[in-house]
């Protein structure tokens, strides 16, 4: 796993940076393990446009990944590494010895070859799934479930790993990767290990190009706005917005404003806040 750059024989080629995929074993998925995505554009079912800036982007199937590990007791062959465009971490194809073929988030050190299992009185190596009550405290964990049983949620993307700082009662106290400190019941599951592809954050798109392929249109800065398109708009040169803060084109703020609501009944799992604008 690297990063590769190539010979600047174009501005794109001379600032971009790529993956070299060395530890990609198959190029092309299982077909039965892929289903049909369909483009939004950034509109909801009634054709309403939420999400600005989304449109375009290379055609993809999306990869069905088990993110329950229900299959317990069962050692599971890993046979292939693969690319998964819609993610940033790599997943790994498992064969079952009854025949089933199940795609799991490939953790760092996971390599072709290797047995992984999941359930409670499993061994705590890499690439394994067991609840947070039976895995050891100061172990790396990623791929975990919020409620028992739902599939997991936290730290599913390259590079991601939580901490379990602690155990009391029936929760465990998890140091997420933004710095939140969280509890989990210790009946969620969770996979050993770290979210492989950690170079995902050091690669450099290079042009506008290669956004466009990924879905991404072209943002238009605010300022440069009429006021009627969005509340920092308008004035007379390049004004900074009118001495308010930053906000979005709905008038929400948009640089370390609190969005989550005051009477969220998860509030009471969250022990310490993110570290916001790190």
């Amino acid at each position: 796993m690297g990063i590769k750059k190539y010979k600047p024989t174009s501005p794109g080629r001379r600032l971009g940076t790529v993956s070299d995929f060395a530890e990609i074993t198959k190029t092309k998925p299982e077909k039965n393990l892929t289903s049909a995505v369909r483009k939004t554009g950034g509109r909801n079912v009634y054709g309403i446009a939420t999400r600005r800036f989304i449109g375009g982007g290379h055609k993809r199937r999306y990869r069905t990944i088990d993110f329950r590990r229900d299959k317990d007791g069962m050692p599971a062959k890993v046979v292939a590494i693969e690319y998964d465009p819609n993610r940033s971490a790599r997943i790994a194809l498992l064969n079952y010895p009854d025949g089933e073929k199940r795609y799991i988030l490939c953790p760092e050190q996971l390599t072709v070859g290797m047995s992984v299992v999941s359930g409670a009185e499993v061994e705590p190596r890499v690439g394994n799934c067991m609840p947070l009550r039976n895995i050891p405290q100061g172990i790396m964990v990623h791929a975990i479930e919020m409620i028992p049983g739902t599939g997991a949620k936290l730290a599913r993307s390259a590079g991601s790993m939580v901490q379990i700082s602690a155990k009391e009662g029936e929760y465990a106290q998890l140091i997420m990767p933004s710095g939140e400190l969280r509890r989990v019941h210790l009946n969620c599951r969770a996979t050993i290990g770290q979210v492989g592809n950690l170079d995902h954050q050091n690669i450099r798109l290079g042009k506008a190009g290669r956004m466009r392929w990924l879905g991404r249109k072209p943002q238009q800065r605010a300022n440069a706005m009429n006021p009627i398109d969005h509340p920092m708009g308008g004035g007379e040169g390049r004004t900074g917005g009118g001495g308010r803060p930053q906000v979005g084109p709905t008038g929400v703020l948009s640089k370390g404003g609190k969005t989550r609501k005051r009477r969220n009944p998860t509030s009471r799992f969250i022990i310490r806040r993110r570290r916001v604008g790190r």
